[in-house]
């Protein structure tokens, strides 16, 4: 799941006509190679963004916080938060037997904003778009190091050797552990023996992760060493934060990403299509032409970006084809009109052709405000995943078959 901030250019996104004689527009040009496996869709809202009675501000923390829950933020600039749980971490919590991790939540901005960023929302539902449940937002990971030793460990490489010595000390120690903690919990009363517990719970998916890693330290993966600091031009950035959610999904590490551009209400500037402009300001452009320029070019370097993850996809085999031919990637915002922050017709596109019969190639509209979780639970369908109702759903979409 990807999100990209400030809305889009919605006249220079979506194409003129239904079905799959469309024309591309400026913004999907990028994406042209990828045409017959993209599906994009309109009429799709997150009508839990809108503001309720009582509330002030807000647009951009309500937006981010539905965009995969369904669920509507919690008006507080303090710590009780409060939304619901997103469609990564439906996926994630059935998935996650197979892998090491869960599921990998990566962003382009620091998660450590904090106080309230807009009104009185907490900088906390600005740092996500992922939520483990009603009341735990999960923060994106924007530190290139970090999400590799999170992967492979602080051995610095994806060398199996290596990386299969480190995780055997790990297991020693674990075992050591579990040993201490189970002749203290013998000596606890009833009443504390439910922390200690919850302790060896937690001990035990650890050592769940390192069976499963065992088992696929075989696996035939780049070879690369952890990265060190943070590329100073997007662009560089960018592909490197790819590359670790390609290296994560080749190695098995996880089958859940979640990827955020940029937080609601970035205000990145964009130096390489050479302005200085913040995002955020650009979208505000009450129809100034030179800002609807500035807002289109960069809504169009995004997807030139988009295309460099799916040529990764692409160009990594994975069983009998490629990591792109088995995966659904959904591509969007929280916003469609930046400018007057508009919820509904949310610019959407997916790209799932090779899951299951879905058909690309095509542009699909549903009927204005029809909920995008609507479309989460099809795509969890897809992946065999069987939810009913997820935050604001109505029910499943019917994509386009083969």
């Amino acid at each position: 799941f990807i999100e990209v901030p400030n809305g889009i250019m919605m006249d220079k996104f979506t194409p003129a006509t239904e079905g799959a004689g469309y024309a591309l527009t400026p913004i999907l040009e990028p994406l042209a190679p990828y045409k017959d496996r993209m599906l994009v869709i309109g009429g799709l809202a997150q009508n839990q963004a809108a503001k309720q009675d009582g509330e002030i501000g807000g647009d951009h923390p309500r937006a981010c916080t539905a965009f995969l829950t369904g669920s509507h933020a919690r008006m507080t600039s303090g710590a009780d938060l409060r939304a619901g749980i997103s469609v990564d971490q439906v996926a994630a919590q059935e998935l996650k037997k197979h892998t090491q991790l869960a599921s990998l939540e990566v962003g382009m901005e620091s998660s450590e904003v904090v106080g309230a960023c807009e009104s009185a929302y907490s900088c906390a539902y600005y740092n996500t778009i992922s939520w483990l449940n009603e009341t735990t937002p999960l923060p994106m990971e924007n530190r290139p190091r970090v999400i590799f030793e999170r992967m492979f460990g602080d051995s610095g490489t994806t060398d199996p050797k290596i990386r299969m010595k480190r995780m055997q000390e790990n297991k020693s120690i674990l075992d050591a552990v579990v040993i201490n903690i189970k002749r203290l919990r013998e000596k606890l009363p009833a009443s504390d023996r439910g922390k200690i517990d919850q302790y060896l719970d937690a001990i035990r998916d650890v050592e769940r992760r390192i069976q499963v890693a065992e088992v696929q330290s075989d696996r035939d993966l780049p070879e690369m060493t952890g990265p060190v600091g943070t590329p100073k031009k997007f662009s560089d950035y960018y592909k490197l934060m790819v590359d670790l959610q390609v290296l994560a999904w080749q190695s098995d590490m996880t089958r859940v990403c979640t990827f955020q551009i940029g937080h609601e209400m970035s205000n990145r500037a964009y130096p390489e299509l050479g302005f200085g402009d913040s995002h955020h300001s650009v979208t505000h452009h009450l129809g100034d032409k030179e800002k609807i320029a500035k807002t289109t070019q960069i809504n169009i370097f995004h997807t030139k970006m988009l295309s460099y993850y799916l040529d990764k996809l692409q160009s990594t085999q994975d069983g009998d084809g490629s990591l792109l031919d088995h995966s659904m990637l959904m591509y969007g915002g929280a916003l469609s009109d930046g400018n007057l922050h508009i919820f509904h017709d949310l610019p959407i596109l997916l790209f799932a052709d090779g899951i299951k019969g879905i058909k690309g190639g095509m542009h699909v509209k549903y009927p204005s405000g029809t909920p995008l979780n609507n479309l989460y639970l099809t795509m969890l369908d897809k992946a065999g995943i069987e939810v009913e109702k997820l935050g604001d759903s109505t029910g499943k979409l019917s994509l386009p078959t083969v």
